[in-house]
């Protein structure tokens, strides 16, 4: 027995699977690792390093503790009887882990969660998306050793600013951070 295609192919459909992975990457947008990944000396002006600007304190500052995300079930359930900071787009829970925790210390965990109540896909995917460029953004400077971070999503009548979300995930990792002690 002889197994035929079940249909014929058109010309164009060779062409298809190699056309993607170069679409994906030309849809991605232009980022400068580089910058991130030099140390904080290497990006200082040559007048902070003579002294004579120092560099603000209000300048963003990189901390090299290791953050990780939270994927497990388990890991959720526990962070959500941590101390919370609410808002009116977001609630931000913060959990100290036990000093017997499989994950060391000074690691910061950090979750989102959006359920269906929020909207539709495309509604909780792009909600999604925002917290995690807030966290990439908060969290290496204002982030808590050895806490747990979950951001749940909150429906509004209207898309917050982002740069009100920042302001407000700062000022609830300060007041958490105090809570914690």
């Amino acid at each position: 027995m002889v197994s035929a295609p079940a249909k014929p192919l058109l010309a164009a459909e060779k062409y298809w699977l190699p056309a993607v992975p170069v679409a994906a990457r030309s849809s991605l947008p232009k980022t400068n690792v580089t910058a991130r990944a030099a140390p904080a000396e290497a990006r200082l002006s040559p007048d902070h390093l003579d002294g004579k600007n120092p560099p603000s304190d209000s300048a963003p500052t990189d901390s090299n503790r290791p953050i990780e995300v939270i994927r497990k079930r388990a890991d959720f359930v526990v962070a959500n009887r941590g101390k919370r900071f609410v808002t009116s787009s977001f609630v931000l829970l913060a959990h100290r882990r036990r000093v017997d925790h499989a994950i060391p210390a000074e690691t910061i965990r950090h979750g989102i969660t959006v359920t269906k109540k929020i909207g539709n896909a495309v509604v909780r995917n792009r909600m999604k998306r925002r917290f995690r460029a807030l966290l990439a953004q908060v969290l290496p400077g204002d982030g808590i050793a050895g806490v747990d971070h979950i951001m749940i999503g909150r429906k509004a009548d209207k898309e917050a600013d982002f740069a009100a979300m920042k302001a407000e995930l700062e000022k609830g990792l300060r007041l958490l951070a105090k809570k914690l002690g």
